[in-house]
């Protein structure tokens, strides 16, 4: 019984798993997107987005590298931690998480298994219409945006008297 199990071994030794995830979360971070299984989609949200949160603790030098260091120790990989460095971690510096989109493909016809399409979500230019705003931190208000009464009915007013001393 697997009680309490949540890795998803993907059928495969540990060995042959780490470097499946290696290999997907280095094309992942090079190409912005790839298409996979939905399992292996799944699987890689969780082995890389604790990577890319390291790209986001640069309190020092010696922190800056430590935190290379780690991420190379996990992907193996130069131009693809370089990358993660210099192009993803600036642009995903203020998102507080959730750094990956899993989008449903369909079936795929050979094997019947289900694809998905896993992307860096601040990259997507279909979606990204409003990344600049994104950037900057969100105001945390409770208040209405909606413009008090006097305020929208001193507007309409105004503009009849600036039509009137024009005529």
């Amino acid at each position: 019984m697997r009680h309490g199990d949540k890795i998803n071994n993907l059928g495969r030794k540990k060995a042959h798993r780490v470097a499946l995830l290696q290999n997907l979360a280095s094309q992942l971070i090079t190409h912005k997107r790839i298409v996979t299984t939905l399992a292996k989609a799944k699987a890689l949200r969780a082995y890389v987005e604790p990577l890319i949160t390291k790209t986001k603790k640069n309190e020092s030098a010696t922190q800056i590298s430590h935190n290379h260091r780690l991420v190379f120790a996990e992907l193996q990989d130069k131009a693809a931690v370089k990358e993660l460095f210099t192009v993803v971690g600036p642009k995903i510096a203020s998102r507080p998480g959730g750094y990956t989109r899993i989008l449903k493909l369909g079936i795929r016809p050979g094997d019947n298994a289900e694809k998905a399409m896993i992307e860096l979500v601040d990259f997507n230019e279909i979606y990204g219409k409003g990344v600049e705003k994104a950037a900057e931190p969100a105001k945390k208000t409770r208040r209405s945006r909606a413009p008090k009464k006097e305020e929208a009915a001193a507007a309409p007013e105004a503009t009849t008297t600036e039509e009137k001393a024009a005529e």
